[in-house]
């Protein structure tokens, strides 16, 4: 499935008609390989369908796609299938509970953690996605912190801390040697962040670098105590910020930013999904916005791996599955997209330009890795990494 991005003559203020919406998505559709168009018209009525609160109908279609789509088939079939399941989702929740509920806010379990980063150690392995936001926002705090030789580090979602032994090797290489490093991980389980910690240290000592990790349970966004995150004098600071849809990384939003500024780090890298999903506007356009996006993510995917990979279906099935239902089946303030670049002026910072260095040494890495139809892009200062013609992730740096 070959996928382009498409104008759209839509916002949030009004929605065209279903015609008009079919017309933009067959568009990406070069060869109709097994009745694709067919599958996508279903699909698009099946949301229209779901946007109007025609439960019953939604249900009858849902029924009938799954009947000839699998997440087992073609990357289109594959798509399909995970957004039908997105949509049965939410008309199960809004035949129990009249509306779509919020995206949890409650902390993943521990069995849910460690089968989510699993498949996160696949995703890295089989896509350079990951591997481009360690890799650039690396690449912005080294520079970041050039003369500086005591460290802290706060990630927002520190997961099992794979970015970070790359940066510790970079460090370590500095003819000045740090007098400390420390890391600051949110997470949301204790047990994990102490694993997290032990792995890192475990590294750090390997380097000879001298070495804390301070992990807090929890999210930035609902700290009331910044003392919880122990800063102290000399230290430059930078705060690493990867936005997904996997679950509630911060917490409120706007306290994240506000407790940033109060932080007047040196730098604050940003790794964001180039994804529209905010509630004030129309359910069909971002359902669309998001089935452009995911059928990339799936052609990128089946483009290296064939149907029958195993590690494909991991990734599909536990990382894109989750995101795609995280934003099609639930509605609520988390579901809102904020205007980065605004919020952050807002509040005090200016953008670093990721130009240079940054951008040199990330299209290295592209060019040193295996997959084909990954596209490099420099735009006002950021860099995006894209599948063909669509962006797919985008890395700024900001500082206060």
């Amino acid at each position: 499935m070959t996928t382009k991005r498409v104008d759209r003559d839509y916002s949030s203020s009004g929605d065209p008609s279903a015609a008009k919406r079919r017309t933009n998505l067959e568009d990406t559709v070069e060869e109709d390989e097994g009745g694709v168009i067919k599958l996508l018209s279903l699909l698009l009525q099946c949301a229209e369908y779901v946007a109007n609160d025609h439960l019953r109908e939604a249900s009858t279609l849902l029924s009938e796609i799954s009947e000839i789509c699998s997440p087992f088939g073609s990357s289109p079939e594959r798509v399909v299938a995970y957004f039908a399941q997105a949509l049965q989702t939410r008309v199960i929740s809004s035949y129990l509970a009249g509306a779509c509920t919020p995206l949890s806010e409650n902390p993943l379990t521990i069995v849910q953690s460690q089968k989510l980063f699993a498949a996160l150690q696949t995703f890295n392995s089989v896509s350079p996605l990951i591997k481009f936001s360690h890799f650039t926002a690396n690449q912005a705090i080294f520079q970041a912190l050039d003369g500086e030789d005591s460290v802290h580090i706060i990630d927002l979602d520190v997961m099992q801390g794979l970015q970070w032994p790359a940066l510790f090797h970079i460090l370590a290489s500095r003819p000045r040697k740090l007098r400390s490093i420390r890391i600051t991980g949110f997470g949301s389980s204790s047990d994990l962040l102490a694993s997290t910690g032990r792995r890192l240290a475990d590294f750090a000592v390997s380097l000879n670098l001298p070495f804390e990790f301070h992990p807090i349970e929890g999210k930035i966004g609902n700290l009331i105590d910044l003392s919880q995150l122990e800063m102290r004098q000399g230290e430059a600071v930078v705060v690493h910020w990867m936005q997904h849809r996997l679950y509630d990384v911060t917490g409120n939003d706007l306290e994240t930013l506000e407790i940033l500024r109060k932080l007047k780090p040196n730098l604050i890298t940003v790794v964001e999904q180039e994804l529209s999903y905010d509630d004030g506007g129309s359910f069909l356009g971002r359902f669309v916005e998001a089935l452009h996006y995911y059928s990339a993510l799936f052609d990128a995917l089946g483009d290296g791996l064939g149907e029958e990979s195993g590690e494909r279906f991991t990734v599909e099935q536990i990382v894109l599955a989750t995101e795609i239902r995280n934003i099609v089946a639930y509605g609520g303030e988390r579901r809102r997209r904020r205007k980065w670049k605004e919020e952050m002026n807002r509040v005090g910072f200016r953008s670093v330009s990721l130009q240079g260095n940054p951008a040199t040494q990330a299209g290295l890495l592209l060019g040193m890795l295996p997959w084909n139809g990954y596209t490099l892009v420099e735009d006002n200062g950021t860099l995006r990494l894209g599948w063909k013609d669509l962006s797919l992730l985008t890395a700024s740096a900001w500082k206060s």
